[in-house]
């Protein structure tokens, strides 16, 4: 599954490389096409004291439960667990801080803030809800420039998330007035987890094209001793420039998720799906639609706004979990100095 999807998007970035080599000057990013779809992180980098600010509203919703590839029914959660989740909904408002203090060097910084509820129903037909809100981690980056000629450019991402986000999230459930949540439902990793990514970028006059892969790892124990799984990234994306305010974009995203490594005392593996650590861990690939609004000139010059909608086209996950229909991701970015 890796090797055919990380050779299709090689195969895609090789064909739209030779559109690129006949043009001699450098990628852009003062144009609508000139970032990747809103839900991309780490896409691009500034010229020596670029600063850019930006803010995203990531939700995504869930809905029924998975067994690897198929649906499962309720009655045949029942057979080994008290609770069967019904749906989910999880929301990530995140700000964001780029600047440049070298034109090789761009340095990043992501906090964000995370709302979940869930949706639950007993073997004895009793409906609830269970909520978790709170700051997540906090994600620190540097963008380092390898190459930008030939409108092609080249980057890596080097990165690590900060564990600010609570890992004992609680609430009320027909069981008990102070239960602890599913893993799921916490708002942070409680490990320092660095990652490490490269990102390609091509253009055209009227397209653009591009990849990026990353892998976070998770290091160490936290401190209701679990892990959570290791985490790689990869995807590709084309985009058209529709006018110097528009561009539309497609892209294709894969991530492999690794299971939980531990387990926290304080769930009852037996209790729901969603407690016991075997059900963790997921592969899925996403098929995405998008839209950029570009300002080139004026009062709001290098104002972008940017919406995306993904649909999961494929998901497999171990054990039994909530099955994702549907995510979305909508930002504003403001740079107050032009952009390479």
């Amino acid at each position: 599954m890796y090797n055919k999807i990380i050779l299709s998007v090689v195969g895609i970035i090789l064909l739209c490389s030779n559109v690129a080599m006949a043009q001699e000057s450098k990628w852009s990013g003062a144009r609508p096409d000139g970032h990747a779809p809103i839900s991309v992180m780490g896409d691009h980098y500034h010229k020596k004291g670029g600063l850019m600010f930006s803010y995203r509203y990531m939700p995504m919703w869930m809905n029924g439960n998975l067994k690897s590839t198929e649906e499962v029914s309720d009655d045949e959660i029942y057979q080994n667990f008290m609770v069967a989740p019904q749906k989910m909904n999880m929301n990530m408002h995140m700000l964001g801080v780029m600047y440049a203090p070298s034109d090789q060097i761009t340095l990043a910084v992501m906090g964000n803030y995370i709302s979940n509820s869930m949706d639950l129903t007993t073997r004895m037909n009793a409906d609830f809800t269970t909520a978790s809100s709170g700051l997540g981690d906090i994600s620190v980056s540097s963008l380092i420039k390898i190459l930008n000629k030939n409108r092609q450019s080249l980057h890596a991402n080097l990165g690590i998330s900060i564990p600010i986000g609570n890992i004992n999230q609680r609430d009320a459930t027909p069981m008990m007035n102070d239960a602890p949540l599913a893993y799921p439902m916490q708002l942070g990793s409680g490990t320092w987890d660095p990652s490490l990514g490269i990102t390609y970028l091509g253009q055209s006059d009227k397209l653009s094209w591009g990849a990026q892969s990353k892998y976070k790892l998770r290091l160490g124990e936290n401190s209701k001793n679990y892990t959570f799984g290791n985490r790689f990234d990869v995807l590709g994306w084309g985009a058209i420039k529709v006018s110097n305010y528009n561009s539309l974009s497609i892209s294709l995203s894969y991530f492999n998720t690794e299971e939980i490594d531990g387990i926290d005392a304080d769930l009852n593996p037996m209790m729901m799906p969603l407690f016991n650590a075997k059900n963790s861990g997921v592969s899925q690939l996403n098929l995405g639609i998008g839209t950029n609004f570009y300002v080139p000139k004026g009062n709001l010059k290098n104002l972008r706004i940017g919406a995306e909608i993904k649909i999961p086209a494929y998901q497999k996950v171990n054990g039994i979990q909530m099955k994702k229909t549907l995510i979305a991701t909508f930002g504003i970015q403001y740079a107050l100095a032009h952009k390479k």
